[in-house]
């Protein structure tokens, strides 16, 4: 039975893997939406810039919280991040789990949530939904909901919490440095979310060791994970979705002393 969340309220996990699934419906002007984790250390901030996990960064270095991409539903879009919370790191107290709208508006996200799954059950019901509502409609950013210890276990807090200034906002309030410049490159010409091709066969969901694991079939040797890149590539337009994706050529990860991001939004680093 899904447990329908309250912005505030918050629900214990059993489950050790758990797959947090933002859903919205995509249309003519609706912006398009990423979904981000931030791990956070003891003091509330990051540790490293390697604590950000998003599009172009999608697996953290330890391997237990990783992005899975966009797909289409019947009922929308989504973009999903799993996280093996057995294995996080004991330094990490809370990941949470973030919404960016490409510098545009999230009173133009029609049907915004956020789903919780048990990773371990196929095709189960959701553990939890939160119907995400924006306080002002302003906010460009949002926290939708964290992932945080309690004693030995887990648990997930819907959260709702909106920035106007976007992923530059969220990121200075949890530790990581943005250059300017590139906030302005990236806040030029906002994308809108396009309905995705004909559904692709099911493609292979990575596994926490980083090997794609095809349905029904072992674990190949040597095998890379398709929707991940060991190099931080910067796509010249939002990924596209659906299956193979192409990739720009890569560029460095620092210029000047900056972690830079790709257009999409802010460079960050960690301090």
């Amino acid at each position: 039975m899904t447990h329908a969340m309250l912005k505030g309220s918050n629900v214990p996990l059993e489950a050790t893997t758990v797959r947090a699934v933002l859903r919205w419906t995509p249309g003519q002007g609706v912006p398009d939406v990423d979904v981000s984790a931030l791990l956070l250390g003891p003091d509330g901030r990051v540790r490293s810039d390697e604590d950000f996990v998003f599009y172009n960064q999608p697996r953290h270095p330890s391997g237990k919280v990783w992005r899975l991409g966009k797909k289409r539903l019947a009922d929308g879009l989504t973009d999903t991040i799993q996280t093996d919370l057995s294995g996080v790191e004991a330094s990490v107290g809370r990941i949470l789990l973030v919404a960016s709208a490409d510098g545009v508006a999230f009173d133009r996200v029609p049907a915004l949530c956020i789903l919780l799954h048990d990773a371990a059950v196929a095709d189960g019901e959701p553990l939890a939904r939160f119907d995400i509502k924006p306080e002002t409609g302003a906010e460009t950013a949002l926290i939708c909901g964290e992932l945080y210890r309690r004693g030995e276990g887990w648990k997930f807090r819907a959260l709702g919490e909106g920035y106007s200034n976007g992923l530059k906002g969220l990121a200075t309030d949890f530790g990581i440095s943005v250059d300017e410049s590139e906030v302005e490159e990236a806040a030029s010409e906002p994308t809108s979310s396009q309905p995705l091709p004909p559904e692709q066969p099911p493609a292979a969901e990575p596994s926490p060791s980083g090997q794609a694991v095809p349905s029904g079939q072992p674990v190949p040797s040597g095998q890379p994970v398709p929707s991940e890149q060991p190099t931080a590539a910067v796509p010249a337009q939002p990924p596209a979705y659906g299956y193979p994706q192409p990739m720009a050529a890569p560029v460095p990860a620092a210029v000047d002393g900056y972690f830079r991001l790709p257009p999409q939004g802010p460079q960050f680093i960690g301090r």
